[in-house]
């Protein structure tokens, strides 16, 4: 067994080669906060550091399509450029997306394995936005999807991804809605980018059931998400029973984030992770990784990374408590009476 007061890293500098050639929110600078979050967290705690490698074709063709990657790699011909108005290309992008993609992979094997039973990928370019088909939200390669695929290639029979970023992870769910071995899990702020994630998006086929989103109203804070979690969320996660928890773990929906209107604290995510921590161990294995996705103000960024290792290292933080509104509460009604058929744990 591996001691819990360990974390396995995943970094590389080529991920500081992805930057725009004019301002941009997404920019290196948001990896050094996210270091420092790191660095805080972990002071001299052990840890073990997983390298990042270039992701193979056949992994990226698990979660994407052919004609998405050939896409690609015409965009990603060394120059600067864009594929719309939020995604740009740089010289460094094609070495930090495929290795960001490789390196989740690897993390996702090394916690299927029992190599280490925590882990976080301080990863750039973000992933969850990218779709089968396309790239989009800043995104080129579906980090957290390829990873999810891993785990199961490795041998983990169910994966639950649980995506706390402010925006709606349609990549992921687009990868996912038919495949009944993962559930997908959004918490996003409704209405906003991309416009998906409705709460009666439920899953397609096979995969029905297995697709949550909770669409959360605009200044939901703290109190909302902890009741989401304890409604919602961690019902979900408990009664499918995963080998693995991904967290798509992006910090937008913190009140800093100058990209969207809700109001967590670092504490807040402290708590989600603590208490998506207590369920893996409760499963018996105890295995969880992040992956960074979204977060564009950079001290809110660097606290809350740090108090989301903070609690993957073993720190308890409750799901917080108090009055809630009726929006909030009417938007997790809508989500169980579209899963409760389906899922017993909601019933």
């Amino acid at each position: 067994m591996i001691a819990s007061k360990t974390i396995a890293i995943v970094d590389d500098e080529s991920f500081d080669a992805h930057r725009a050639p004019r301002k941009h929110v997404e920019c290196p600078e948001r990896l050094d906060a996210a270091r420092s979050g790191v660095a805080r967290a972990l002071g001299s705690a052990p840890r073990t550091t997983i390298a990042a490698r270039e992701v193979r074709e056949d992994e990226i063709l698990r979660v994407h399509s052919r004609e998405h990657l050939r896409a690609l790699e015409g965009a990603l011909r060394g120059s600067f450029g864009s594929i719309d108005a939020d995604t740009y290309v740089a010289p460094g992008s094609r070495t930090a997306a495929w290795r960001a993609a490789g390196g989740a992979a690897e993390l996702a094997r090394a916690l299927v394995e029992d190599r280490a039973r925590r882990g976080f990928a301080l990863l750039r370019p973000p992933g969850h936005h990218a779709e089968r088909d396309r790239a989009m939200g800043f995104c080129l390669l579906n980090n957290v999807a390829i990873a999810a695929a891993a785990a199961l290639d490795a041998g983990a029979q169910r994966v639950a991804i649980v995506d706390w970023d402010v925006h709606h992870g349609n990549g992921t769910q687009d990868a996912f809605e038919s495949d009944p071995r993962v559930m997908f899990v959004s918490l996003h702020q409704w209405p906003l980018y991309p416009g998906t994630g409705a709460p009666g998006e439920i899953g397609r086929g096979a995969g029905v059931g297995t697709t949550a989103n909770l669409a959360m109203p605009p200044g939901s804070g703290p109190e909302e998400y902890g009741q989401a979690f304890r409604r919602v969320v961690l019902p979900l996660v408990s009664g499918f029973a995963p080998d693995l928890v991904l967290v798509s773990a992006g910090y937008d929906a913190h009140a800093s984030d100058p990209l969207a209107s809700m109001r967590l604290d670092a504490a807040s995510y402290g708590a989600m992770a603590t208490a998506l921590v207590d369920v893996a161990e409760q499963l018996g294995h105890g295995r969880v990784g992040f992956v960074l996705e979204g977060g564009y103000d950079l001290d809110a960024l660097e606290s809350s990374v740090e108090a989301t290792v903070r609690a993957a290292l073993g720190a308890r933080v409750a799901l917080p408590e108090g009055r809630t509104s009726g929006t909030s509460q009417a938007a997790l009604d809508h989500t169980i009476r579209a899963l409760a058929p389906h899922r017993p744990e909601l019933r």
